[in-house]
């Protein structure tokens, strides 16, 4: 593991990241990747090997783990930090496009010409749809992992004794999991982080769109202020015009006339 290239990566994606999305960072390398690459190789490394069954049938051995485990935790979980990781990627690549495109701008332009983004990092138009796609995309990849730890091991996180009767066993066997409290641990742990990163996600999404909401409120807003304006305005000055047109009709209404004598 390239620890500078993984702090550098993390670097990266918290600029661009709200407070929330920071803490959702910290919360998946600290309490998933970390306790993945400290924990995974101890204690699911020999999940297979130390998987022993109460018969000497060739074939039950294996049958019966597959059975159990079509795929190993390991691996799901590998994948699952994989894919949940990816989307924060694309805010990058969409900030390095951004970046790219002021630069080939301002080459054409000359450096004193008007820039085509206030700030390439602000999350506004594409980046702020690209942001809003990448919470969507690991809220639904947390979510679809940890039904699938519920669907493949049907809820019983590594019991201490299984019952397989598949094919080629003579009979229904008993097979015995190695470690299987300490495995139960770390998967429960690991499904409780899970459903913390989607309860953060969740409230970055809503964070996300309330703030953009009141953006566009205060924007209209300001608007028919500038419109509203105007019109009183021309609204004030008609109405001085007909004070000052009532003064000089009292005034010459006023004046006195003067006969000869």
């Amino acid at each position: 593991m390239n620890w500078a290239f993984l702090q550098g990566l993390l670097s990266g994606v918290n600029k661009y990241s709200t407070a929330l999305g920071r803490i959702w960072m910290s919360v998946v390398f600290i309490f998933r990747l970390m306790v993945f690459l400290v924990a995974t190789e101890k204690v699911f490394g020999d999940e297979q090997g130390n998987f022993d069954c109460d018969t000497r049938q060739p074939g039950c051995k294996n049958v019966c783990y597959d059975h159990f485990f079509p795929i190993s935790y390991a691996r799901l979980w590998s994948l699952q930090l994989i894919f949940v990781t990816c989307p924060s990627l694309m805010v990058l690549l969409h900030v390095a496009y951004r970046d790219d495109r002021e630069r080939k701008y301002e080459r054409k332009h000359g450096e004193g010409c008007a820039k085509l983004y206030k700030d390439t990092g602000k999350k506004r138009g594409g980046l702020w749809w690209t942001y809003l796609f990448s919470l969507f995309f690991k809220l639904a990849v947390d979510g679809v992992f940890i039904f699938l730890v519920f669907y493949i091991y049907e809820a019983n996180f590594f019991p201490l004794v299984v019952k397989c009767d598949e094919a080629p066993c003579p009979q229904a066997v008993n097979c015995f999991i190695s470690r299987p409290t300490e495995k139960r641990i770390f998967t429960v742990f690991m499904v409780i982080t899970s459903g913390g990163c989607i309860l953060l996600t969740l409230l970055e999404m809503v964070y996300l769109v309330g703030k953009r909401c009141k953006e566009l409120g205060g924007t209209r807003s300001g608007q028919r202020r500038q419109v509203g304006m105007p019109s009183l305005i021309s609204s004030q000055d008609q109405n001085a015009r007909n004070e000052a047109m009532l003064n000089d009709h009292q005034t010459e209404k006023n004046v006195p006339v003067y006969t000869a004598a």
